[in-house]
């Protein structure tokens, strides 16, 4: 259980929070939130690895479209769609937990001040409330509150909808916006629902807090998508509360990014209205005009403005005094709510542990049980044919020792009865081995003694031989 007590109270409190997402890799453009672009094609040219699509949800519904950027933590552009004028209502900031955390089970927007530590990392990809906190600047919208009502509006309080903006320029681009749209925009194009409106911001090089980048400028893209159809482009320089220049939109595709196409076709240039757009400008010029005469002819507003300012300076200690109170507060009440939630875990998890633990020793038990009661009918049959073996056995051994003893004395008897066959046929062999024994000797003596008269013979001869005359030569 990843989601804190706290979290659950925002729920509580909050049924319809905003659900925008990050939209996947996988997903065709800003996939349900398609329908806040003309033709339902996002702009082009907008494709750095650190480039977030978010779709912006409320109650279950797409309210606008959102390009964020996690290098500047600020927004680049919101597309939207103007609903009906409407007063800002309470202000419930939330943030993205995917944009840093994306392994995150968190896939919609939650309250910042609840969220307490379910996400990883947070902040490393976006902009907190803690990053404008005595910085000077405000969140500014990109899709102004003012321009919408009920749902849509509360939807707009995102940080991923916010840039970094001093409280005079938040001021100056919220009415600027508001009075073009809804005095110049609006009435000059055939169908509302045809209305494309892209609000963008320039990152620069300053940072707030070395974290957030503060726009450099800030633009608004408008696409009037129907029958005498015009597009129309506004730039408001941060350097200049005042400034409001009004430019094509190619001009103004020129001075985001190489190759950016902020509307399918260009709106349909081939059939826009030059007619309409020109009474679009001069709208616009004459909003612009009014509120520089305004400006000059209100000394006496700008003399009260002194006063006020120096009143402003004297207070803002105090100002800032009473906001770290209630800041340190709020991070004392979300200590609280985490220690209680950290007691509730381990508690939780201690017992769960347990019952878990008994869980599979009773289990392991049962097993065993099942395994010696299965085993039993086995084992008796194993001992019965143990048995019946057992038996065959001693059968046998008995009839072998039967058999043994019964043989001794049919042998015995049958030896006997041969043994005066078996003598009487071995007489004559008996006789014609003494027979030839005896001859054999007879033979052996006389021809020892003939050998032995030989041998007399030649001695004698031998001997008798030197006395013997030698006859003649002719003899």
């Amino acid at each position: 259980m990843k989601t804190s007590i706290a979290f659950l109270l925002c729920i509580s409190l909050f049924p319809g929070f905003s659900q925008g997402r990050v939209v996947r890799k996988d997903e065709a453009g800003f996939a349900e939130c398609n329908v806040f672009f003309a033709g339902q094609v996002p702009p082009e040219g907008f494709t750095e690895p650190f480039h977030v699509k978010i779709c912006q949800q409320y109650n279950k519904e797409p309210r606008f479209a959102t390009l964020y950027s996690t290098k500047d933590k600020i927004p680049l552009y919101s597309a939207f769609k103007f609903t009906k004028s409407a007063q800002s209502g309470k202000e419930n900031w939330l943030v993205e937990p995917q944009i840093d955390d994306p392994e995150n089970d968190l896939h919609e927007m939650v309250c910042e001040a609840d969220i307490g530590g379910t996400v990883a990392n947070l902040g490393a990809n976006q902009a907190l409330t803690s990053d404008y906190v005595g910085s000077g600047y405000e969140r500014g919208l990109l899709n102004p509150s003012l321009l919408n009502e009920k749902d849509f509006q509360v939807a707009t309080y995102t940080l991923t909808n916010a840039v970094p903006l001093s409280p005079a320029l938040s001021k100056s681009w919220h009415r600027d916006i508001g009075k073009v749209v809804e005095q110049a925009l609006i009435p000059h194009c055939s169908k509302m629902d045809h209305l494309y409106l892209l609000a963008g911001a320039v990152p620069s090089s300053i940072q707030v807090k070395g974290k957030v980048s503060v726009p450099e400028s800030l633009w608004l893209a408008a696409c009037c998508d129907a029958s005498e159809g015009w597009s129309l482009g506004l730039v408001k320089k941060t350097s200049d509360e005042n400034s409001l220049a009004d430019l094509t939109v190619r001009e103004l595709e020129k001075q985001l990014l190489p190759g950016a196409r902020l509307f399918k076709g260009n709106c349909g240039k081939g059939k826009q209205s030059q007619e309409k757009r020109e009474a679009v400008l001069q709208a616009v010029s004459q909003i612009r005009s009014g509120e520089q005469v305004g400006t000059n002819n209100n000394e006496e507003t700008k003399e009260n403005g002194l006063v006020r300012t120096v009143a402003g300076i004297i207070a803002t200690p105090f100002i800032k005094l009473l906001e770290l109170l209630i800041y340190i507060f709020v991070e004392l009440v979300k200590f609280v709510f985490y220690f209680l939630w950290l007691v509730v875990k381990q508690v939780v998890g201690t017992i769960l542990g347990g019952v878990c633990s008994l869980w599979n020793e009773m289990v392991s038990y049962l097993k065993a049980i099942s395994m010696v009661l299965i085993s039993i009918p086995y084992d008796v049959g194993r001992v019965i044919v143990n048995i019946f073996l057992g038996f065959l056995q001693i059968v046998q051994d008995a009839m072998s020792l039967t058999y043994g003893i019964l043989s001794i004395p049919v042998e015995f008897i049958l030896h006997l009865a041969a043994f005066p066959y078996h003598s009487i046929c071995a007489i004559p062999s008996v006789l014609q081995d003494m027979t030839t024994g005896i001859v054999g000797t007879f033979l052996l003596v006389i021809d020892a003694m003939a050998t032995v008269l030989h041998g007399f013979c030649y001695l004698a001869w031998y001997i008798l031989k030197p006395f013997v005359p030698k006859g003649s030569s002719g003899d």
